[in-house]
């Protein structure tokens, strides 16, 4: 107790809070964008569900990984050496964290291109049931990658388990707050589905080249995406003047 009081009355300790937060949040908006997209794929009754169990797992797991976090240090001490680079744990879930995201990206980009619905998903009961599984492995892998991709960064900001703990409950309850008004947004701007796919594949070659040991600056990378973000809404507010104009 003395020492959360001492916490409390340390203004530097407020300053790590309040930064740690707001990275927290940051790296959550790829976790947040992946799950928008893959739950509205789902049946409407199911989207809200999906989304919730989701998000509760992101909190889990990263309240979790904070419960270990002896062990998530040592995920960064070199297991073996490659053509001059040693590969930690950490490396190798980003490698394949990345190239999962690649993938589903790629394969999404694909299916809006190519528009061929095929046969429906939800026919009956048993291929919903199936979809639903499918969807929360997905976001349940790509969980694991950003949970221990934010907890080590936790870590390497502050050694106040008590801050960590606030902070991840916080950017979690923004996940939690903007993931419905996401996906609604998402699901009536079609162009933007394209222009959220794209981040998940920038995202997704990001966790690739830190996997090899290529740093990519973070602020880069949500630079970009904040100035694509910025010209879409353009795009959208053009369109909305355009339809009303033809409307009168």
């Amino acid at each position: 107790m003395d020492y959360l009081l001492a916490l409390a009355a340390d203004p530097t300790a407020w300053a790590a809070l309040l930064t740690l937060i707001v990275m927290e949040v940051v790296l959550g908006i790829d976790n947040l964008i992946f799950i928008a997209i893959l739950t509205n794929k789902l049946p409407p009754e199911r989207q809200h569900t999906a989304r919730m169990i989701g998000i509760g797992l992101a909190l889990i797991l990263r309240l979790v990984l904070l419960g270990t976090i002896a062990i998530i240090v040592q995920l960064t001490a070199p297991i073996f050496t490659l053509f001059g680079h040693a590969f930690s744990w950490r490396d190798l879930i980003l490698i394949a964290g990345g190239l999962f995201l690649v993938w589903k990206a790629t394969t999404e980009i694909h299916h809006n291109v190519d528009h061929d619905p095929g046969p429906d998903l939800f026919d009956n009961k048993k291929t919903v049931q199936l979809g639903f599984a499918a969807a929360i492995s997905q976001i349940i892998m790509l969980d694991i990658v950003f949970s221990i991709d934010s907890i080590i960064t936790a870590v390497g900001m502050t050694d106040d388990i008590p801050i960590m703990v606030i902070a991840v409950c916080v950017a979690v309850f923004v996940m939690l707050v903007a993931a419905t008004p996401l996906s609604d947004f998402i699901s009536r701007n079609p162009t933007v589905v394209m222009l959220a796919l794209g981040f998940l594949l920038m995202i997704g070659m990001a966790l690739i080249a830190e996997g090899f040991g290529a740093k990519i600056p973070k602020g880069y990378i949500y630079a970009a995406m904040a100035f694509s973000a910025f010209i879409e809404m353009l795009n959208i507010l053009a369109r909305r003047a355009r339809q009303k104009s033809q409307q009168q």
